[in-house]
């Protein structure tokens, strides 16, 4: 398929951001991460039950590990030719290993492939472990990397005074750096409580309840060993008590905190496209690029627009997976399955964003000379310093007076507030004390 041809643009336009995640969530990866189960799944079956010692050499072991170690897109061809005629993906895919079986020699214990299981206990443990993957070796590097980002230039700007703005107005001054620090601390701790939620699988029979493997060996502690295999030989945690598909409550809270990730990146966006647009940031110039096909001036913050409208989508997707998923007519009905093969599609939005995030994080160029100015035209914004130090001497009325002097004059400068300062009824000490604040000095704390 040619990308021209993509009905998605995942797999069209943004192919080259998001080819990473082919391995974790296409088809072929499934197919995949279902072979390695099954296989993984009859190794340890293999010890528990005792087979022969030639089930017990190493290098056997490992060459059945070889199937999906080295699995083509030859292997997954073949195994959706299978389905063609079973109709039946995870069957397929037993079908596909006693074939294998059969050339190695094996055919004795063909037979144990997806042993006592349903097609859930495959699913249930796949699409967790390829969820697992994508996130330690994808998602959330990527997620770091951008705080990173946040937090560098928190740094860089922390001695930056900027004009802050609340409800769209002239407010108390802040810093830049320390703006940009409210985002990391934000990401900092919604990323860590992403690490929290375990990857979680279900692992028990049709029903959840282990039926054929009790009745078929009824002195094995198949509790015991679920638990092992999902833990050990996956890396995941076992769900105790399901029905015949897993809970889906931690996969709702992974998607949900990725949405609360993505709803601060909306916001630093939003925050950053507002300030290019007050002049407080212009945009490095790439040779050749246009901004507009009209206006041959623009250069349009279009980054940080195309990582908001990424991220939007990829909420909405969130949104639903987190509200479907645990949702299940009593032991189970098939919504889900064509739902979770979507699980792909929002992570690869989000990393869409995070690609355009990134690179317009890096084209932003600091103008101090437009934050000053901004600064400089809104001296009534030390209005609140000034009433506090009154307040704290006991002059009467402090607020009122200041609310007289900003609303009174069409432009509050320099030298309204000085003068007004020079007919206070207060202390030199206290005038002095005034007289050294400016919209340039009065940021509070700064970060260290």
């Amino acid at each position: 398929m040619n990308t021209l041809n993509a009905i998605s643009p995942i797999d069209g336009r943004y192919r080259g951001k998001v080819d990473s995640l082919a391995a974790y969530f296409s088809e072929g990866a499934l197919i995949r991460y279902r072979v390695r189960v099954e296989i993984e799944y009859f190794i340890a079956l293999s010890q528990q039950l005792g087979f022969s010692s030639e089930m017990k050499d190493s290098a056997l072991q490992e060459r059945l590990r070889d199937i999906y170690r080295n699995f083509t897109d030859k292997d997954a061809e073949e195994i959706k030719e299978i389905e063609k005629t079973t109709n039946h993906d995870v069957k397929a895919v037993e079908y596909f290993l006693k074939r294998h079986f059969d050339t190695m020699g094996l055919t004795p214990y063909k037979e144990f492939i997806h042993f006592g299981l349903t097609s859930q206990d495959i699913n249930n443990t796949s699409v967790p472990l390829s969820m697992k993957e994508c996130h330690e070796q994808v998602l959330l590097p990527y997620y770091e990397k951008i705080l990173a980002l946040v937090e560098e230039r928190a740094q860089e700007w922390k001695d930056i005074p900027m004009l802050a703005h609340t409800h769209g107005q002239p407010a108390s001054p802040t810093t830049l750096g320390k703006e940009f620090e409210v985002f990391a601390y934000r990401l900092r701790r919604q990323i860590e409580m992403l690490k929290q939620i375990p990857f979680s699988a279900k692992f028990g029979g049709a029903t959840g309840n282990m039926n054929a493997h009790l009745v078929a060996y009824p002195d094995v502690d198949w509790r015991t060993f679920g638990n092992d295999f999902v833990a050990n030989h996956l890396g995941l945690e076992r769900l105790q008590y399901t029905t015949q598909i897993e809970n889906y409550d931690n996969m709702a809270a992974y998607f949900d905190a990725c949405k609360r990730i993505n709803v601060i990146l909306i916001d630093l966006c939003r925050d950053i496209w507002t300030y290019i647009s007050m002049n407080y940031f212009k945009q490095k110039i790439k040779a050749g690029e246009v901004g507009s096909s009209a206006m041959p001036h623009k250069v349009n913050p279009i980054d940080f627009e195309n990582a908001e409208g990424n991220l939007g989508l990829a909420n909405a997707i969130f949104e639903h997976l987190s509200h479907k998923l645990p949702i299940s007519r009593m032991q189970r009905d098939l919504t889900d399955s064509t739902v979770s093969r979507n699980i792909g599609v929002p992570i690869a939005h989000t990393i869409i964003s995070l690609a355009s995030l990134e690179k317009g994080m890096g084209k932003l160029l600091l103008n101090e000379q437009a934050l000053y100015d901004d600064l400089e035209n809104n001296w009534a914004v030390v209005a609140e310093a000034i009433q506090t130090i009154l307040r704290s001497v006991g002059f009467p009325n402090p607020y009122e007076a200041l609310k007289a002097l900003t609303r009174t004059n069409s432009k509050v400068t320099a030298q309204t507030i000085a003068d007004f300062v020079e007919g206070l009824d207060v202390a030199a000490e206290v005038k002095e004390r005034i007289k050294r604040i400016t919209p340039h000095n009065y940021v509070g704390y700064k970060l260290v």
